[in-house]
């Protein structure tokens, strides 16, 4: 097998207020790179401060998860936004997350869009092109984490930025390539031994069977496993170790 290298990434910072979700601090012991809420789906100020500092603290990547402007529905809840106004919510997440970053000693490396957003604009031309247009007036340097040959990074590419493509250890696939809804039964797989199998399987075949048994092709550059599940630290360890007993390298992307 030739040299393979990934990057383990998961969402952080889902807190806020007297409500939290999910050991950020142990799970940055275990993932590479951090997809921190940026207040809009979940996380405050407080929250932002923390996680950044632990991750640097930890030497993990910071990368802003950005989202629909909806606590109360954790940014699960498609909005029909006006592209203007998504534009300026994502440049003012990723912002309010690169100041606390940088008072961290770090900065903000990549951004990846959060739950509803992230399905959109796997098909929405005008919300793909707002989060492009946002990421590439803030930082044109900052790679777009992203669903593989979704319309982000297509729009991405076009633009001249940076994409890295992303697989799921722990979500299912349908045979068109996008996620399960997570309304579906079996959208969030919750068997240890499956999930480590097929993300080294992700890692090292570049593919994963989806729902319907079709076998479909990913190679991600980056591994997602969800830090609100049960149970997320342990999986994370030993999907990381399981990795490393198939010959793959865990490193940062960016």
């Amino acid at each position: 097998m030739a040299d393979v290298v990934i990057d383990l990434n998961s969402d952080l910072g889902e807190g806020f207020g007297a409500w939290f979700s999910g050991d950020d601090e142990a799970l940055l012991n275990v993932v590479t790179s951090a997809n921190v809420a940026c207040g809009f789906h979940a996380g405050d100020p407080s929250v932002l401060r923390r996680v950044t500092e632990q991750a640097t603290e930890r030497g993990v990547v910071i990368g802003a998860q950005v989202g629909y402007r909806d606590l109360a529905g954790f940014g699960r809840r498609f909005i029909d936004m006006d592209p203007h106004e998504l534009v300026n919510d994502v440049i003012y997440q990723i912002a309010a997350l690169d100041g606390f970053a940088r008072i961290a000693g770090s900065k903000v490396r990549y951004v990846k869009p959060h739950g509803a957003l992230y399905n959109a604009v796997v098909t929405h031309e005008e919300q793909a092109a707002a989060v492009v247009e946002a990421v590439r007036r803030y930082d044109p340097g900052l790679p777009l984490l992203g669903l593989p040959e979704s319309e982000l990074l297509r729009q991405a590419e076009d633009a001249g930025l940076s994409t890295v493509p992303e697989s799921f250890a722990d979500r299912a696939y349908g045979p068109d390539g996008k996620l399960v809804s997570r309304r579906e039964p079996g959208a969030v797989l919750h068997e240890p031994d499956e999930v480590v199998k097929r993300s080294v399987r992700m890692a090292t075949d570049g593919t994963v069977t989806a729902i319907d048994e079709t076998v479909l092709t990913v190679r991600p550059r980056s591994l997602c496993v969800h830090g609100d599940t049960t149970g997320a630290v342990e999986l994370a360890r030993r999907v990381r170790e399981a990795l490393a007993e198939a010959g793959v390298e865990v490193r940062p992307f960016a």
